[in-house]
C-alpha cells in the first residue's frame, strides 16, 4: 500500500476533513509518512476563503513538485471545488478532487498505488470533469460540458447534492495536541454576499447526536479533558436531521452522557446566541466561558450589503447578555474591513462599537474578492492602502481590548488546562508550564507540569501577551484545585 501525507490548509472544518481521510487511509492499510518528501502520494487539502489562501495552496503544490517530481499530488478541498481547472493545470498535480467527491479519495489512492497499472484510476472514476449545472451561481461551474484532456484529471460535481458527513477529531501533530477538535456540522444555508464557503461546502448538514456522543466518549476514554466542537455554521446544528435536533439539546446530552471535563464551542453566529444557550453556559463549569461571534461590521448599511441577518444593536444585545450572566467570559469577533462601499464613517462606527463593548479579542480580515460571490461584482472598491490602514487601526484596538481583559484577571483564580510546550503559548519563561483558561487566556503556570492537567491558578501578573500565575496545590472543600493525577493521552 502507498505511503501518504496530508498537507492541511484552512479552517477547522477543512482540518477535520483531512483527519477523516487520514483515518480512512490508515484503516485501508496505507502508511502515513512523516514528511511530504517521504510519501508516495501527497493530498493537498485547500482553503479558498481569501485570495491569499489560494496563492498559498498554489505555492505549496509548486514546491512539492519541485522538491520531488515523482510525488503524485492530489488536490482537494474548497479551492479544488471552486476552481478545479486552475489547480489541474499546475505541474505535478495527478488529480483534483472537489469537496463533492472528497470521500472517494481513499479509492482513488488505491488506484494510484505503485502496484496498480498506470491508468487504473479510470476504472474507478471517469476521466472527465463532472460539473454541476448552471443553476449554481458560480462562474467556474456554469455549464455541464466535460473538460477535454489534458484536464481529464478532475473529479468534482455539485456540492449541493452531497449528503455525506466527512469528519474525524483533529488531534494535532504527532498526537501531542491536548485539545482535539470535533467537527459536528458542515455547510451553510446562508448567502453572505462576500462568502464563497456555501458554494464549495454545500448545504448545512449535521453529524447525528449519537455519533457525536460516541466520538466524545472515545476521546474522553483516551484521556482528553477538553474537546472543541466546530462547524461551518455551528448554531444551525441539527436542523437538517429527522427528527430535528437543537444545538443546546445536544450540549445537554453531551454533559449528561459523557465524562468530558470541558467543552469549548468554536465560532457561532450572533443570532444563535440565545438566552437559553447563555443560561446553559452559565449553569455549568464544564462548558468553557468563551463565545466567538462573527461581527464583520457595526455599520448597519454595510451589514445589509453583506447580507448579514442582524444589525449592530441585535449583536450588542447578545454581548450584553453574555456579560450579564458571565462577566469574565471571553468574547471574540471576526471583523472584515474594506468591504466595497465602506466609508470612513462606516469604519468609525465599527471602531466605536467595538470600543464600547467588552470584546476580549478580534480577528481582523481585509476584504478579499471571491469569484462568483455577489460582492465580487460591486464596483465601489476601497483602495488597498485605505484597507491596510483600517486593518491596522482595528488590530490595534483589538490588542488594546485584549490587554485590558488580561489585566482584569490579575488576582482571580482561573481553572486552566496545561498544554504541550508547542501549543502556542509563550515559552520564553523557564520552569513554567503553558496553559489555557476557560475564558481563553494564555497562562504561564510557575512550575513544571505534564500536559493535559487541570488545575486552579492564582493569577499574579502578566507579560506582553500572557498571564502568569501560581498553582493552588491543595484541593478546596468543593474538590476544585490541582488535579494531582491527571490523565495520560493514549
Amino acid at each position: 500500500m502507498p505511503t501518504f501525507f496530508i498537507e492541511q490548509f484552512g479552517c477547522r472544518a477543512t482540518q477535520a476533513d483531512g483527519a477523516a481521510l487520514e483515518r480512512q487511509l490508515l484503516d485501508r492499510g496505507c502508511t502515513c509518512a512523516a514528511t511530504p518528501a517521504a510519501a508516495d502520494i501527497v493530498v493537498v487539502n485547500t482553503c479558498t476563503v481569501t485570495a491569499s489562501a489560494d496563492a498559498q495552496a498554489r505555492n505549496a503544490i509548486r514546491k512539492l513538485h519541485a522538491a520531488n517530481p515523482a510525488i503524485r499530488v492530489i488536490v482537494t478541498g474548497c479551492y479544488a471545488q471552486r476552481a478545479p481547472e486552475e489547480l489541474a493545470a499546475l505541474p505535478g498535480v495527478s488529480w483534483v478532487v472537489g469537496n463533492s467527491h472528497k470521500p472517494q479519495i481513499p479509492q482513488l489512492i488505491d488506484s494510484l498505488s505503485a502496484a496498480a497499472p498506470a491508468d487504473s484510476a479510470n476504472d474507478f472514476f471517469p476521466a472527465v470533469a463532472l460539473l454541476p449545472d448552471s443553476t449554481v451561481p458560480f462562474h467556474s461551474f456554469v455549464g455541464a460540458q466535460p473538460i477535454a484532456p489534458p484536464l481529464g484529471n478532475i473529479l468534482t460535481g455539485s456540492i449541493f447534492d452531497r449528503t455525506e458527513f466527512l469528519s474525524a477529531p483533529v488531534l494535532g501533530g504527532e498526537g501531542n495536541h491536548t485539545r482535539p477538535t470535533l467537527k459536528i456540522q458542515d455547510g451553510c444555508d446562508s448567502r453572505c454576499s462576500y462568502c464563497v464557503i456555501p458554494f464549495v461546502r454545500g448545504k448545512s448538514r449535521s453529524l447525528p447526536p449519537g455519533e457525536v456522543i460516541r466520538e466524545i466518549q472515545r476521546l474522553t476514554e483516551s484521556g482528553y479533558r477538553e474537546i472543541v466542537l466546530s462547524g461551518i455554521n455551528l448554531g444551525t446544528y441539527g436542523r437538517d436531521l429527522s427528527p430535528r435536533a437543537e444545538f443546546d439539546d445536544l450540549l445537554r446530552r453531551i454533559l449528561d452522557e459523557t465524562a468530558v471535563e470541558r467543552l469549548r464551542i468554536s465560532s457561532i453566529e450572533p443570532l444563535d446566541v440565545t438566552q437559553d444557550l447563555v443560561d446553559l453556559f452559565a449553569g455549568t463549569d464544564r462548558i468553557a466561558q468563551h463565545f466567538h461571534m462573527p461581527l464583520q461590521s457595526a455599520s448597519d448599511r454595510i451589514l445589509a450589503a453583506m447580507h448579514r441577518w442582524y444589525r449592530a444593536e441585535h449583536y450588542a444585545r447578545r454581548v450584553e447578555l453574555i456579560q450579564e450572566r458571565l462577566p469574565h467570559a471571553a468574547i471574540g469577533a471576526d471583523v472584515i474591513t474594506g468591504f466595497p462601499g465602506e466609508t470612513e464613517d462606516d469604519h468609525a462606527t465599527t471602531l466605536a462599537f467595538i470600543e464600547r463593548l467588552p470584546f476580549t479579542y478580534l480577528h481582523v480580515f481585509s476584504f478579499s474578492k471571491r469569484p462568483g460571490t455577489k460582492a465580487a461584482s460591486l464596483s465601489n472598491e476601497v483602495p488597498g492602502t485605505v484597507i491596510k490602514r483600517r486593518a491596522r487601526e482595528l488590530r490595534a484596538l483589538g490588542e488594546s481590548k485584549s490587554a485590558a481583559f488580561r489585566h482584569s484577571q490579575i488576582g482571580r483564580t482561573l481553572r486552566v488546562l496545561t498544554l504541550c510546550a508547542n501549543d502556542s503559548v509563550d515559552s520564553s519563561r523557564e520552569n513554567t508550564t503553558p496553559a489555557l483558561s476557560t475564558n481563553y487566556l494564555k497562562v504561564r503556570v510557575n512550575g513544571s507540569f505534564s500536559a493535559n492537567r487541570t488545575l486552579n491558578v492564582l493569577i499574579s501578573g502578566e507579560t506582553v501577551t500572557t498571564l502568569v500565575g501560581e498553582p493552588i496545590l491543595s484541593c478546596s472543600a468543593s474538590g476544585v484545585g490541582l488535579d494531582p493525577v491527571g490523565a495520560s493521552l493514549r
